[in-house]
């Protein structure tokens, strides 16, 4: 299996376990980091709407309790007819541990349906640069 099929299959697992009661919209994500480990994520909701996470949170997490804090590439997994890019939290999650030149794969239960880059979905990110750290 090669790594975008791989991605794809974690995020697909990933999104049969996510906790959605509330919107009823199951996400599954797949941060490939520089080793080239994966690490994926399901959204989790709560019943106090803010305090739920997105699924490219949870999987960004585990990749850093892992102890690695670049993102090489990305895979995003939902339901529906179109599109689902992250959110702009989660675009600027990703930003945080990955350039604008990172693939995010977005796909649907069937398999990819489109490839974009990190920097065109957030073309103008908030850096650590912004904040005089480099």
């Amino acid at each position: 299996m090669n790594d975008l099929a791989a991605m794809i299959d974690a995020a697909r697992r990933a999104r049969a376990n996510a906790y959605a009661p509330y919107s009823g919209f199951a996400v599954g994500a797949c941060v490939k980091a520089e080793s080239g480990r994966l690490y994926d994520g399901c959204n989790v909701e709560n019943a106090a709407y803010p305090q739920g996470l997105c699924a490219e949170a949870v999987a960004i997490g585990a990749m850093v309790a892992a102890g690695e804090t670049r993102i090489r590439e990305v895979a995003v997994m939902a339901g529906g007819e179109g599109l689902c890019a992250p959110c702009g939290g989660c675009r600027q999650r990703l930003g945080e541990f990955a350039g604008p030149e990172v693939p995010v794969h977005l796909c649907g239960p069937e398999g990819l349906r489109r490839t974009v880059t990190l920097g065109e979905l957030l073309p103008l990110p908030f850096s650590r640069a912004r904040l005089g750290k480099g």
